[in-house]
């Protein structure tokens, strides 16, 4: 991995490094291993979760739930994870990865209930489309990696994204049923989710567009 590889001993236990991670070789990791001894407890995923500013709200509203945030870029990344180190959240973690990868490689069948993907990166240009987080098989994956009747929940401002997300939904049926997006529990008022994004692209006027798919099976 060219970003995500070296440890974050700054930072540990909040934030980790690719490179803290096991070789998927000798078998997936889920819940316990980012946070041992707490088995039992709901786990959820974000995937790209910026500077941090859901995962610090939703798990101060859930102190029941584990929540682990995948970010790419490494400045937001420090910032996050630093974010959760200086509330001294028991129940938060930062992995600097790449969060394909991630789920690809390293999680354990059946170990997330919710994954949260909030506000991903567009990636307008055609040639980039392939960078975009949802494709067939990662959908295969997320459902992969859900527990039974856990949940991907979708929110984008973005309507060629939007637009892709519902083109990419309907081929895969058999896995998920589309239902209406629930704001989590963190949301302020008139929020969708309460991103930094949500709150500067609703200065801006812009619309969001959310739903939620639950797995079947």
């Amino acid at each position: 991995m060219t970003q995500g590889g070296a440890p974050a001993t700054d930072l540990r236990p909040w934030g980790l490094g690719a490179a803290d991670l096991p070789n998927p070789e000798l078998g997936r990791i889920g819940h316990a291993f980012f946070f041992p001894g707490r088995e039992g407890r709901p786990f959820e995923l974000e995937i790209g979760s910026g500077k941090g500013t859901f995962l610090v709200q939703e798990a101060a509203a859930r102190t029941d739930t584990d929540f682990l945030g995948i970010e790419y870029a490494g400045e937001f990344y420090r910032y996050a994870a630093d974010r959760v180190r200086r509330h001294a959240m028991q129940n938060v973690r930062m992995l600097y990865a790449d969060a394909g990868e991630v789920v690809r490689c390293w999680l354990a069948d059946a170990c997330v209930r919710v994954v949260h993907l909030y506000f991903s990166d567009p990636w307008p240009k055609k040639r980039h489309h392939k960078r975009r987080v949802v494709q067939l098989d990662s959908l295969r994956e997320f459902h992969r990696i859900l527990q039974p009747g856990g949940e991907l929940r979708l929110v984008t401002d973005h309507p060629e994204l939007w637009a892709w997300y519902e083109e990419h939904v309907v081929q895969v049926t058999g896995l998920f049923e589309r239902r209406p997006f629930e704001k989590p529990a963190s949301a302020g008022e008139g929020e969708v989710v309460g991103t930094n994004f949500e709150r500067k692209y609703r200065r801006e006027g812009r619309p969001f567009h959310a739903m939620t798919l639950l797995r079947r099976g």
